[in-house]
């Protein structure tokens, strides 16, 4: 199977696997930075770091099944079993049913992928995903004619995930995409990072990545993908629909209403790290700015 996408990105830019992974094993401080050679030299996404303490840097990550709190879901995600573990996939498809992981990986080509990846909080990252693009796996159970979106939907296990005993959310996390990028060559099923496989905490075993949309809709741990006429509905929109829109393409043009998009800080960044210019649909504006030609940003934002 042939690759049908090609990163910009080299292994220059992609936030080191210390930083990522186990950032405890950061070296504290600005000199044990410029001792590991971290900074200086030509641009990179480590020079960009933002000064995080240890723990900072080690929680910082967005999982609301395990914690509000960004250390949360690295201090509780280790509950969540992940395996065994299978998908239903339903609605407009030629082949529904419910698919082990294991079946899913044995008939897909997983590949790297080196993505920007930017949160809504205005922090971004780059990342060395492995994974699957979706549209193998749509394109494997037949999607039917009048399918239109894709809906996504997590894991629900009160036992395993402390955090959906709260009604931070209406439970199970749910999210969607139309589906010309639900089968863009960009839109992945993540696996894996750094060639190892994904931390729960990252939504193992398997997550969905869409570059250039803010994190929230990349969901993790999928357990039932619908095919459907409708536009599904999606948690956060669901939530605040003022704050997140159904498509939360990364725009730096249309502000949160509560802070501004237009500039950004990347984790694994220096001292003195300033913020940089948020790029249109996060980098990839060349790749599909032309799924939404015509259409209104802001109002469909």
């Amino acid at each position: 199977m042939a690759r049908r996408y090609q990163s910009k990105l080299t292994w220059d830019d992609v936030t080191p696997e210390r930083l990522f992974l186990n950032r405890r094993q950061i070296m504290a401080g600005t000199g044990a930075l410029l001792g590991a050679g971290l900074i200086g030299g030509r641009a990179t996404a480590q020079e960009a770091l933002e000064p995080n303490t240890w723990e900072e840097i080690t929680t910082y990550n967005n999982f609301y099944e395990f914690g509000t709190g960004k250390g949360d879901p690295a201090a509780n995600a280790h509950t969540l079993t992940t395996s065994p573990w299978s998908v239903e996939i339903d609605g407009l498809v030629d082949s529904p049913g419910t698919y082990s992981f294991e079946d899913i990986m044995s008939d897909v080509e997983v590949e790297e992928r080196i993505y920007r990846f930017r949160c809504v909080e205005a922090w971004s990252m780059v990342i060395p995903w492995n994974g699957f693009e979706l549209a193998d796996l749509l394109n494997r159970v037949g999607v039917q004619d009048g399918a239109r979106y894709v809906a996504f939907e997590t894991a629900l296990r009160p036992d395993e995930m402390p955090g959906v005993n709260v009604p931070v959310l209406d439970w199970p996390y749910r999210e969607g995409l139309r589906l010309d990028e639900a089968m863009h060559p960009l839109t992945i099923m993540a696996t894996g990072i750094y060639g190892r496989e994904i931390p729960n905490q990252n939504g193992a075993p398997m997550r969905l990545v869409v570059p250039w949309k803010y994190g929230f809709k990349s969901i993790k741990s999928i357990v039932r993908i619908t095919l459907t006429e409708e536009e599904p509905p999606t948690s956060w929109n669901m939530a605040n629909p003022r704050e997140y829109g159904f498509y939360s393409n990364v725009n730096p043009n249309v502000s949160h209403p509560r802070w501004s998009q237009a500039s950004e800080r990347r984790i694994g960044g220096g001292l003195f790290a300033r913020r940089e210019p948020t790029l249109m649909f996060n980098g990839y504006e060349e790749e599909v700015a032309g799924l939404y030609e015509g259409m209104d940003l802001e109002a469909n934002f």
